[in-house]
């Protein structure tokens, strides 16, 4: 079967490692790099790390407001698609790149997968939301992280082809842990010693587009006596240099870092403190009391479990935490055992089997929504 796989932002390439290598055993895989992610620290870094394949394609749609970006994603998948032919569109998350490509790919009447399906924040202001609502609307195979998600897709009425597979991201950690730990020099390079600071990321659009939320963020992190190391997305950057604030030494501002460095900086930190799904994620997996800079979270079983507790921009939640937040010694394993990829492969084979190996179109098997 030839499936074509859709790339674009920093989560995404860390989620198709795995999931490549599970694909390729068995089926052709064409990788398409929608390019909303292009400079060298948030994408080809990445790739070069990972020993991801090669894009196949590069759609370079760059930086620039939502609709722009999703209408040139469209146009310019629509003439890969139509050469290639594929069988199967595969999608991930909840990004403009994901939006786009599902669109694209539904008109053209191309069944699709989405990975991540199912997840809510139930906060419409949020972009992501609009996105991974759409998706779902739109997709034909659903692979859930947890069974909460499966809830979720059922609640809106959606029942068929939905799997509980776990979390991709779970297996890329566990593939890739062992390779930072043998070739990163972060602490090294910015001469911090494990458990003596704590790491920020701060990037989603209701802290960086609402300069006031970022701004009580970033008092809050002033008053705070431990080293915060903070790698700045260029949107984060691009708004506190119009911030009227000056930041104490003891926030260290660096680059974005590739995801080797990203885990070992995660897994050495005391406390985490992020708006990122997927360093959430990647907290509760390595055991890292997470402080969540928004007011609700796709991933409330972090949150339910103890591991993780929502703060917003509020400073006098964010200071209350910092020190004080101590989760439980229960860990459970919330988002699956770290074969989700394979599980996601298996499944993809019996479709080909049973469906599209039979020359019916996935979207004909569907019969409710």
């Amino acid at each position: 079967m030839k499936i074509l796989s859709i790339v674009g932002a920093r989560p995404e390439f860390i989620q198709a490692m795995t999931v490549s290598q599970a694909l390729r055993a068995e089926h052709e895989e064409i990788l398409v790099h929608t390019g909303q992610h292009y400079d060298y620290l948030m994408s080809q870094k990445f790739f070069d790390e990972l020993d991801l394949p090669v894009p196949d394609y590069n759609l370079q749609v760059g930086s620039a407001s939502q609709s722009r970006q999703v209408a040139e994603i469209i146009v310019g998948l629509e003439e890969v698609l139509l050469k290639e032919k594929p069988d199967l569109v595969i999608v991930r998350g909840d990004t403009n790149s994901t939006l786009g490509s599902a669109l694209a790919a539904s008109k053209l009447h191309i069944p699709l997968a989405h990975i991540e399906a199912g997840e809510r924040s139930f906060n419409r202001q949020m972009p992501e939301e609009i996105n991974r609502m759409v998706v779902d609307r739109l997709a034909d195979l659903f692979f859930c992280v947890s069974d909460k998600a499966r809830q979720n897709l059922e609640a809106e009425g959606i029942t068929k082809s939905v799997h509980w597979v776990g979390d991709v991201m779970l297996d890329a950690l566990n593939y890739a842990r062992p390779i930072a730990l043998a070739k990163s020099t972060i602490l090294d390079r910015l001469q911090i010693n494990p458990k003596h600071f704590s790491l920020a990321t701060i990037h989603r659009a209701i802290n960086t587009d609402e300069p006031e939320r970022l701004e009580q963020i970033l008092i809050a992190f002033n008053q705070i006596p431990e080293i915060i190391i903070l790698p700045l997305h260029p949107r984060t950057l691009k708004t506190i240099s119009k911030l009227k604030i000056n930041l104490k030494n003891n926030i260290q501002i660096i680059d974005p870092v590739g995801y080797l460095d990203m885990l070992i900086l995660e897994e050495n930190a005391r406390m985490i403190a992020t708006d990122s799904g997927g360093v959430q994620r990647e907290a509760y997996y390595m055991g890292i009391p997470c402080l969540t800079l928004r007011s609700e979270s796709e991933w409330m079983e972090t949150v339910t479990t103890g591991w993780n507790k929502l703060v917003g921009a509020d400073q006098q939640l964010i200071l209350m935490n910092w020190f004080n937040f101590m989760p439980p010694k229960e860990h459970p394993p919330i988002y699956g055992e770290g074969n989700a990829a394979l599980k996601i492969a298996i499944i993809i084979n019996k479709a080909e089997a049973t469906q599209l190996g039979r020359g019916m179109d996935l979207k004909n098997k569907v019969v409710t929504r």
